[in-house]
């Protein structure tokens, strides 16, 4: 596994962003500017990443393209396209974004009918399109899982991988979102072992991060950082590493530059022992 962390730590410069990356023992990045940055800065940040020996894990899209307003889908859409030739461009493992509604006000939120038959298809149409308007040759478009939309579960996944037919297509992998239930909570290993078999081949980035069962009524779960939780996080890196040396694990959703050092500290100490 190569770990990342998916911020950008405070920097004034494209070579001091790597070099921050690199001293902190990192092995990959997030891509921190959008294709809506002049051609000169996206350039300089992919340089000093390679001049750093730093692989580029992921560019994200984070945009909601399944909007019910039609001009803001298209916009959302076109921006998604943009993203994946940019990251095509600077050599990128995955672009990629969570699904989106068109069902509530939050545009990742939880819906009874993000797992409509409508939604499903509108989704496929949405992810041929992106991967068909951009002609990706190295960099997969992919969808976040999520634990309040498709794809859920590792069969929704091999289910969304199969009805969108397109080899451009690969899975970013994020466990935690995934562990929505008691047995998955409390089985975590199993549900490891579960994620790994059935989507093996089609992994091109992971999600690294901890799950807690808060004491309160009724089954309640809340993300955490890397060793407050119960994830078997040394698991997860084999299995990662097993599907592929250099899989990208970003450690994400922490608040400070000093909350991520202390956590990449933690990781290092647990799996680089």
């Amino acid at each position: 596994m190569y770990l990342g962390i998916s911020s950008s730590l405070e920097h004034v410069s494209p070579k001091e962003w790597a070099e921050k990356h690199k001293a902190l023992g990192l092995q990959t990045v997030n891509f921190p500017v959008s294709c809506d940055e002049d051609a000169e800065i996206i350039m300089a940040y992919k340089n000093a990443a390679d001049e750093a020996g730093l692989t580029i894990a992921e560019v994200g899209v984070w945009r909601n393209t399944l909007a019910a307003d039609p001009n803001e889908r298209r916009c959302w859409i076109d921006y998604a396209v943009r993203q994946l030739r940019m990251a095509d461009a600077i050599g990128a493992a995955c672009c990629v974004n969570v699904v989106g509604t068109p069902y509530g006000p939050r545009w990742d939120g939880g819906y009874r009918d993000n797992f409509s038959p409508e939604l499903w298809d509108m989704a496929v149409a949405m992810i041929r399109q992106v991967i068909d308007s951009a002609k990706p040759k190295h960099t997969k478009f992919c969808i976040e899982s999520m634990p309040w939309m498709v794809p859920s579960s590792p069969d929704e996944y091999l289910r969304l991988i199969e009805d969108v037919d397109r080899a451009e297509f690969g899975t970013h992998l994020d466990v935690v979102n995934m562990i929505t239930s008691p047995r998955r909570y409390f089985f975590n290993d199993e549900f490891l072992h579960e994620c790994f078999e059935k989507l093996r081949g089609t992994i091109v980035s992971c999600h690294l991060k901890d799950i807690q069962l808060k004491p309160e009524y009724t089954f309640q779960l809340q993300e955490c950082a890397c060793g407050e939780g119960t994830l078997d996080i040394g698991l997860y890196a084999q299995l990662a590493s097993a599907e592929n040396p250099r899989m990208p694990m970003i450690i994400e959703h922490l608040t400070t530059d000093e909350e991520y050092v202390a956590s990449v500290k933690y990781v290092r100490d647990r799996l680089f022992k």
